[in-house]
């Protein structure tokens, strides 16, 4: 019994009596939703609990009620503070750990507080009460101990305290049959949520309802919602959107005030409902005289209950009264008798039954005549003209009712019909020809009696003056005058005829018609009246109202109101000019169409200027991102995009590769590349390439594609590709777009486009470049072809020799003289350039096999071309250098990579070099190591052996010379030498015209030596300079040796073999010392006074007989 107790008096921690302490705030994982984060605050179901126990502890304040407590439970103050709205946390009642019993004191709950009934025993089996001690107290009762049943005579189980469960009932929403009441007890019991922020609405929550659909909602939030839509609307949108219902409200969310509106910012009044200020509601109802009887309520008014007022029907015979919500104020009632009211005609009444508005006319068919009398007919009473007495001469067929009160003979005609009169006038020969009309008693007088015609038919001239016979009767014709007639026509013109009788003749006069914008005139006939004006062809261009179409019709009535409307405005434009009345005609009737921001619907209002509105649709939909845990709650604006979600995206990668961390994202983004490396199949399929990045889809070899083409003859050029890309995929036809390539009659390729499977026509001139040589195959310039099939060998021209070709020839013709073989003659000569020989050293293999081409080309004389295979850059440079040391003429032919050097043989190949590059250099080696026995060679033997000239020396330049004169003047001159560069420099007192191109220095001086005398000529002629001479010069341009130095300090002799020979039989004389270097060159000096030039000393003459001087020469 002890340990019962003792464990009756432990507090359990579900108890409802237990303190809100930090282990009482309940951390469920339930609750609205996935709100896990919010379980701070408890969840629902724990806070329903505290206020379950709240209640239940209030009960055992009574003084009949037996408390079960635990001595530990601490007292804990009241407070009467509850625990407010979202954003007012700072009210929230005691802190963790403290008792929350007294919290909430008048908050109200759905579960029934549990009391003791005035009895203590419960039944075992079922758990109800005694059926004996339901109304009184058992005297005879035992002793109560908590957990021991009672012995007595009634052989039933101790009395024992209600298990109690281990989880407090939650307060439900309510269920009542009205929203009123539902709003008051949801907000009371805090389960009713605010649908901007989801949170509860409580009753010490400062709040916003809605008078469309009444939620309520905090004003904090609705403020924010309002705010929102203000920095994302237009500017002149003056509207926005409950929260709840998304209908449009005029008016801004103002102050906090109760559900009446009369008291703003109300406190909670014990007793009342939440937000209720307790006074009268008395808003005006729709279709009701009486205003709201009930407190400050929310929600919409109930309906009335009052009686209505005493209403009559609508022919006012009955009156009746009934309740306010059964009173029709709007329609009235009907009594559904007949109205008997008098209609407009006075004659009858309405035989209606008791309608509302007016009788109407009356519809009474009655027998009337005609005011001529010639027909009858019913016509509806209302339908009836004025009646007017008219005389019956006879025409009445059945004759006049004699009860009428006009008289005998008399009848009142009501309608007139369409016949014509046809009464007899008083002559008896003519009839009344007007249409029906009231008939007199009298007969009319004939208008055409003698007495009544006074004038002539137009009116102008009496008729005295016409004619000087009289009429006699009406049967007598009237006569005409000669004056035009000018009655008034139809149309508004007069009539043009002669004076006539009768009606007259259509108007036939020509008129000016404007079309309808007025712009053009047209002429045309009269049209009798009724004038349609025509349509011009001009096309309105003025703008519609919405600033994005044209009007675009044509002859447009408003088109010059639009253009005197721009003009106003762009005179105005900076008065601020604001008069923007739109002609009827440019007013743009089109849907606007165009796609609203939200990107689903699109505008349906009149097209208009400026951007359209936000898109009026609302989404009631959940809006989450991709992975679902980042959610919106709806309402929603259409348009509004996923949220931004702060959570790993989850996205799995479709190479099965780890995903890269990053934040989830919306579809329309791509997750970060697949970083991994990978091997890949290039996209022609011909390598597998490494390394490649996952992400990569295209790789490529780099390598050309090399397929067939449609054409048959030609490989795709282009670079690894898909199948199916070659060059010539978008091509129609079996023609491809590159080069034809096959070999013309000429020899060259053909380079017309792709013709194949036909054979080259050749009928176009071959655009490849050949060479022309003068005579003695020295010099050469480069040309075209110009073959075709019927011309193979076209005559080219031919170029004509220099001096140096002379020069050359006479020493052939010396050599052959003294019996002198060079090719059988035996010494140290090189005959290679130094730049080919560094190439051979650099690669001998490869220079060796292509040296072995050249000379099989060389000693067939049958082969006038051969044709390398594509190579190398720095390859093809050592073939171009060998070609110029056989005497071959080289070229290269056709685009990388298929670049290759091509031979030909021209008349100024002799014959191949007879020591091979490997013997030369050797020969170079050894003289290198062992300078002291090397042979001496011609040009070590002559001391005055200097450096070959490369550059033109030009004394006395004219005053302000440039270089750009000099280029324009020896243009030309230049024209025979496209091999060679000439660089222009200005010294002190001269100018030097560096060349340089050809591989082989003894080249570059042979061209400036057959230049000198041409450009020399030229430039003396345009007064440029007073002389010139061949000069060698270094980087810096110091000249280093000049011809005309050597030409003045000549004592005699020659060049070629006399100065051979003369070397060879001259004592070695002491080394003449280096020429002073110039001094550095100046581009300004040209621009100096010039100096005199000295007098040229007399040059000596040369010894024809060489033989002679040279033996001259030894005897001194």
């Amino acid at each position: 019994m002890e340990g019962s107790g003792s464990q009756a008096s432990e507090n359990p921690s579900n108890s409802p009596t237990t303190g809100r302490g930090r282990n009482s705030r309940g951390r469920s994982s339930g609750g609205r939703g996935h709100r896990g984060s919010r379980s701070v605050r408890g969840s629902r179901h724990d806070r329903s609990q505290l206020t379950s126990g709240r209640n239940d502890a209030s009960s055992a304040d009574s003084p009949n009620s037996a408390t079960i407590s635990s001595p530990a439970t601490p007292a804990t103050p009241s407070n009467s503070n509850n625990r407010g709205g979202r954003g007012q946390r700072g009210n929230r009642g005691p802190r963790r750990g403290q008792g929350r019993e007294s919290e909430n004191a008048p908050r109200t709950t759905l579960t029934t507080p549990r009391t003791f009934g005035t009895h203590l025993t419960t039944n075992n089996n079922t758990g109800e009460s005694d059926p004996t001690s339901l109304t009184r107290l058992n005297c005879n009762a035992q002793e109560f101990v908590p957990g021991q049943q009672l012995s007595g005579n009634s052989g039933k189980s101790a009395i024992r305290p209600k298990a109690r469960s281990n989880h407090s009932r939650k307060a439900s929403k309510s269920t009542a049959p009205d929203l009123s009441t539902r709003i008051h007890e949801d907000i009371a019991n805090a389960q009713y949520e605010c649908v901007v922020c989801t949170n509860e609405v409580l009753p010490n929550s400062k709040i916003w309802s809605c008078p469309i659909c009444w939620a309520v909602v905090h004003m904090a939030c609705v403020k924010k919602w309002y705010s929102s839509r203000s920095r994302n609307a237009d500017e002149h949108q003056a509207t926005w959107r409950c929260p709840g219902c998304n209908s449009q409200m005029m008016d801004e969310p103002g102050s906090y005030h109760c559900w009446c509106g009369k008291d703003v910012d109300p406190r909670s009044i014990p007793g009342l409902s939440p937000h209720s200020c307790g006074q009268t509601c008395s808003k005006p109802r729709a279709n009701c005289p009486h205003p709201c009887p009930m407190k400050c309520h929310a929600g919409p008014c109930p309906p009335c209950q009052a009686m209505g007022p005493s209403q009559p029907c609508f022919c006012g015979k009955l009156t009746s009264t009934k309740r306010c919500t059964e009173t029709d104020y709007t329609s009235g009632w009907s009594c559904h008798q007949l109205c008997g009211d008098p209609l407009t005609c006075g004659e009858h009444d309405c035989q209606k039954e008791c309608h509302p508005d007016l009788c109407g006319t009356c519809e009474v068919p009655i027998l009337s005549l005609c005011y001529c009398g010639r027909e009858s007919k019913y016509i509806p009473c209302d339908q009836r003209f004025y009646k007017q007495a008219s005389y019956n001469y006879g025409q009445v067929e059945n004759g006049v009712s004699e009860d009428n009160d006009i008289g005998r003979g008399w009848f009142s005609g009501s309608f007139q019909c369409n016949a014509i009169c046809d009464r007899p006038f008083n002559c008896g020969k003519h009839h009344c020809t007007k249409s029906c009309h009231p008939q007199d008693e009298n007969t009319a007088h004939c208008p055409f009696s003698p007495e009544m015609v006074t004038h002539c038919p137009c009116g102008k001239t009496p008729l005295v003056d016409v004619t000087d016979t009289p009429r006699k009767s009406c049967e007598d014709p009237v006569p005409n005058c000669k004056e035009v007639c000018q009655k008034p026509l139809m149309c508004g013109h007069l009539c043009r005829d002669t004076c006539h009788s009768g009606p007259c003749s259509p108007c036939m006069q020509i008129m000016e018609i404007s079309c309808r914008c007025g712009r053009t005139k047209t002429s045309s006939v009269c049209h009798q009246g009724a004038v349609e004006k025509p349509e011009c062809m001009r096309v309105c261009h003025a703008q519609l109202n919405c600033g994005r179409h044209e009007h675009g019709e044509r002859c447009c009535p408003g088109e010059k109101k639009a253009a005197e409307r721009v003009a106003a405005k762009r005179k105005h434009r900076n008065a601020g000019f604001t008069n923007e009345e739109i002609e009827a005609e440019h007013i743009c009737t089109r849907v606007c169409g165009r796609p609203l921001k939200c990107g689903r619907h699109q505008c349906q209002q009149l097209c208009h200027k400026g951007p359209c509105p936000s898109c009026p649709e609302a989404i009631f939909e959940e809006i989450s991102c991709n992975c679902g845990r980042t959610v919106l709650e709806p309402p929603q604006p259409c348009g509004t995009r996923p949220p931004e979600c702060h959570f790993e995206c989850r996205r799995p990668r479709p190479c099965g590769h780890p995903q890269v961390k990053h934040n989830c994202h919306l579809d329309e983004e791509q997750c970060p590349k697949c970083p991994f490396l990978v091997e890949k199949r290039c996209v022609c399929g011909k390598k597998t390439l490494k390394n490649q990045p996952c992400w990569f889809e295209q790789p490529r070899c780099g390598l050309p594609c090399g397929r067939k083409l449609k054409c048959g003859a030609h490989e795709c050029q282009l670079p690894c590709h898909r199948p199916g890309e070659c060059e010539d995929a978008d091509m129609v036809g079996s023609q491809c777009s590159q080069p034809c390539g096959k070999m013309r009659i000429c020899g060259h390729l053909d380079i017309e486009k792709c013709h194949a499977p036909y054979p080259c026509k050749e009928e176009k001139p071959c655009q490849a470049k050949t060479f022309i040589t003068c005579g003695c195959q020295r010099r050469k310039q480069e040309v075209k072809c110009m073959a075709t099939k019927k011309n193979s060998s076209p005559d080219r021209g031919r170029l004509a020799c220099d001096e140096e070709c002379l020069r050359l020839q006479r020493n052939a013709r010396l050599a052959e003289a003294l019996n002198v073989d060079p090719q059988t003659h035996t010494d140290d000569h090189i005959p290679y350039s130094d730049t080919t020989l560094k190439l051979y050293e650099e690669n001998p293999q490869f220079a060796q096999t292509y040296e072995r081409d050249f000379r099989v080309f060389a000693a067939d004389p049958a082969q006038r071309l051969l044709r390398f295979k594509p190579m190398k850059a720095h390859q093809r440079v050592f073939l171009h250098s060998l070609a110029q040391d056989f005497g071959f003429d080289s070229e290269s032919a056709d685009p990388e990579p298929h670049r290759h050097v091509c031979l030909f043989k021209t008349p100024r190949f002799v014959s191949a070099p007879m020591k091979t590059l490997a013997q030369c250099l050797k020969i170079k080696t050894s003289a290198q190591q062992t300078p002291s026995t090397q042979p001496l060679t011609s040009a070590d033997r002559d001391p005055t052996a200097k450096p070959l000239f490369n550059a033109l020396l030009l004394s006395a330049p004219r005053f302000g010379l440039t270089i750009d004169e000099l280029d324009t003047t020896l243009q030309r001159d230049y024209a025979d030498y496209p091999d060679i560069k000439f660089d222009i420099t200005f010294l002190p007192d001269a100018v030097i015209i560096k060349g340089s191109g050809p591989w082989r220095p003894q080249d570059l001086e042979s061209s400036l030596s057959s230049l000198r005398p041409k450009a020399l000529q030229t430039l003396k002629g345009a007064g440029l300079c007073g002389s010139m001479s061949l000069c060698h010069v270094d980087e810096d341009y110091n000249i280093l040796r000049n011809d005309q130095d050597e030409n003045s300090g000549r004592a005699g002799g020659g060049d070629g073999w006399s100065a051979v020979m003369r070397r060879s039989t001259r004592p070695t004389p002491t080394p003449v010392p280096a020429a002073q270097p110039a001094s550095q060159r100046n581009r300004f000096v040209a621009l100096k006074a010039p100096k005199k030039t000295e007098p040229k000393p007399a040059e000596e003459d040369v010894e024809d007989d060489w033989e002679a001087a040279a033996e001259k020469l030894d005897g001194e």
